[in-house]
Parts: C-alpha cells; sequence; structure tokens
C-alpha cells in the first residue's frame, strides 16, 4: 500500500477547501483553486518533496561521467521520521570542506593511517572485501588544536563525500524519544546518500562511560545504546559510510564504543619540522624587512599545538598594528581611510614579545595520550621496518 492510501484508509479522505465568496480562495485561475503548501494534505507533501532531487557527486567521480541524480530524502516509514530528517538536513549536510592534505603540516603518521582506512577502500574498492572490508569507525584523539578536525575534513574533500558534521546539539532533543530517533535517521540518511562520512567531534560529551556514578539519566543511556547499535549495523553492511570521531579525553570514551572504533589514530603535537613549516607559511620573509629566525622560534615553541602556533604569529604581527594605531590615535582629527599610512615591518623584539604573551596549551596532558596510544592506538610500520 502506498503512502496515500495508508494515509486515507486510516484518517479519511481530505475535506476539499472552499472557495470564498468573492471566488478568489488564494488566487483563482481559470476557476481552479491554487491551495497554500500549509493547506495541503501531508501525502500530498510527500508526494511533491520525493519528486524533488539532488545532484550528487560520486565517490571518486570521472570528470566525463554524468552527475548521479539521487532523491533528497528516502522514504521513511512515517512523516515524524521525514520531519527529523529534514531538520537533520538543514543543519547538517555540507558541500565539500575544501580542506586539501597538502594545507595540514605534518601529521604524515595519521595522514597515511587515514588514507588506508577511508581513502583507499572508495578508491580501489575492488581490493577491500571479505576479511578486508575497509574500517567503519575511526577515531581521532590527541592534545586539542592539533588537526584533527581540519583531518576529517581533508577526507571528506579527497573522497568526494557527502560531510555530515556532528555536535552533541545536532542530536540531542528535549523531547522524549526524539534523540533516538535522530541517530536512527542520521545513520539512514548516510546510508542514502553513500558514500558518506558522519564526523563526531568531541564525541566524548555523547558518549562517555555509561553508568558512572549511577547519576547518568535515562534518556542519555538511551542515546549511547541506539548509536552503539547503529554503528554496529555498518559493519554488517557493504554500504560506504564511515564513522569518523574527535575527542581530546579518549580515555573517558565507552569501552563498548571503543570496540566499533576499530582504527585509532593519535594526532600529536607538531614535531620541529612541522613547527618550521607552519611558521614559514604564516609569517614568510617577504612580507617584512626582517630575516625571521625559524630556526630559533621552533626551538621556543616546543609543546606548542598548532593553534598555539597560529597565535604565536598573530601576536608577532599585532605588534607593528599597534604601534601604528597609538600614533593614529594620538592625532585629534580621524585620518581618511585613503591617506592611512602602511602597517610598519616585524622586529626582533616583536617575536620575543609574541613568545612572552603566549603559553602552549595543550602539553600538560601529552604523555596520558601516548600511553593510551600504546594501549589502544593503531599503528603503522615504516618503510624502513616493513
Amino acid at each position: 500500500m502506498d503512502f496515500k492510501g495508508f494515509w486515507e484508509s486510516r484518517f479519511g479522505g481530505k475535506k476539499e477547501q472552499e472557495p470564498e465568496q468573492n471566488g478568489h480562495a488564494n488566487g483563482v485561475a481559470n476557476g481552479s483553486v491554487r491551495k497554500r503548501t500549509s493547506d495541503l494534505a501531508v501525502y500530498e507533501q510527500f508526494e511533491q518533496q520525493a519528486r524533488q532531487t539532488e545532484v550528487r557527486a560520486a565517490a571518486i567521480r570521472d570528470g566525463n561521467a554524468d552527475a548521479i541524480q539521487k532523491p533528497l530524502l528516502p522514504s521513511f516509514e512515517s512523516a515524524e521520521m521525514r520531519n527529523l530528517a529534514e531538520t537533520l538536513l538543514r543543519d547538517i549536510i555540507r558541500g565539500s570542506p575544501d580542506v586539501k592534505w597538502e594545507s595540514i603540516k605534518g601529521l604524515e603518521n595519521a595522514k597515511r593511517l587515514l588514507k588506508e582506512a577511508v581513502v583507499m577502500p572508495i578508491k580501489y574498492p575492488k581490493y577491500f572485501t571479505g576479511l578486508l572490508s575497509p574500517w567503519k569507525g575511526i577515531l581521532l584523539f590527541g592534545p586539542p588544536g592539533t588537526g584533527k578536525t581540519m583531518l576529517a575534513k581533508a577526507v571528506a574533500t579527497e573522497c568526494k563525500t557527502t560531510f555530515f558534521n556532528i555536535s552533541a546539539s545536532s542530536i540531542v532533543s528535549k523531547w522524549r524519544g526524539d534523540s533516538e530517533k535522530l541517530v536512527k535517521v542520521l545513520f539512514e540518511l548516510a546510508r542514502h546518500h553513500a558514500p558518506s562520512t558522519i564526523f563526531l567531534d568531541e564525541i566524548d560529551a555523547i558518549i562517555s562511560q555509561r553508568g558512572e556514578a549511577r547519576s547518568e539519566h535515562e534518556a542519555s543511556r538511551r542515546l549511547k545504546t541506539e548509536l552503539l547499535i547503529q554503528m554496529d549495523g555498518l559493519t554488517k553492511t557493504n554500504d560506504l559510510v564511515f564513522v569518523l570521531a574527535a575527542t581530546n579525553l579518549p580515555w573517558e570514551l565507552d569501552a563498548a564504543m571503543l570496540r566499533r572504533l576499530e582504527k585509532r589514530i593519535l594526532v600529536p603535537l607538531p614535531e620541529a619540522e612541522a613547527r618550521h613549516a607552519m611558521f614559514e607559511e604564516l609569517l614568510p620573509s617577504t612580507t617584512s624587512k626582517l630575516e625571521v629566525p625559524y630556526d630559533t622560534l621552533v626551538e621556543k615553541t616546543e609543546g606548542y599545538s598548532g593553534s598555539d602556533i597560529r597565535l604565536v604569529c598573530k601576536e608577532a604581527a599585532m605588534q607593528p598594528l599597534r604601534r601604528l594605531m597609538s600614533v593614529l590615535e594620538a592625532r585629534d582629527e580621524l585620518v581618511p581611510e585613503e591617506e592611512l599610512p602602511e602597517v610598519g615591518p616585524l622586529k626582533p623584539e616583536d617575536i620575543e614579545v609574541a613568545l612572552r604573551n603566549t603559553r602552549p596549551s595543550a602539553h600538560l596532558h601529552a604523555h596520558r595520550y601516548e600511553k593510551f596510544n600504546q594501549d589502544y592506538g593503531s599503528q603503522i610500520l615504516s618503510q624502513e621496518q616493513a
């Protein structure tokens, strides 16, 4: 039975709208009445939306291949589930994140593991069958500000997959039972738009260890259980749906979730070579008359994350602007925009001030990440060891 037949058999036929006395009910054309969308029956809205399609790119698309035509939403068992899916579509589905591997400095081991786990199975599906079926759950863990989110976006860009950027607010609802339904709908949407990537940012806020101190709410337990069930279902299908999760607190994750996140990749603090590349990109010597002491910067930023290094460069670049602003503010009259002078060059003391004012924010727990990586992390042999 189709949706229209089901609706009429259960709720009866729809009462026709009577035109107004002046013959104009929401506009009359040739004696026919045009109805507002809000006045249409549910099944009519369902049929109209089902006819709408949206162009979705292939996984690794050939330049001469035609675009794949897919309906925006799959067929759901109820109008309620469809409404939840529309909410997720409005808030979550994004275009290509447009993050290249080359824009991420360092992290070569994490890049190789991600390409092996996600990119290669999409490019070469012939080889990843049976026992070599691709990993469906990947955990990125490490100190904050090291590039976990950028790695997930680079994967989605490389594979041209539909990217679902999920946080706790996306799947947690104040209405009883809706959180579990949102999780179920999310995975149905991901299967429908496969190949797709579900990125669960700060997953420790969603699925920390269950039943701690017996203070966990019932709704939280149901949400975690549904998420575990859906992730377990991914491993039993051939759909190219990957779950990428990121966390700064991997030791707080539930053991059942760790089992489903089969590949656990450490995203460490940047090494000296990566820090040197970051400083060269953010503080190029061509923009100032000062020869930037990259080696000194690299030496003094041991234990800094990528975000910390960016803050150091920003603080150094602000020093010439502060000197210029003090001169402009000392004047009585406002200087027209076209007469504003150029910002002066960097000085050696600017870099010293930036290093004193910006302290590392992620180095305190570095040993805990290393310990977790030794116990649960995924390693890769170098070519020299292989």
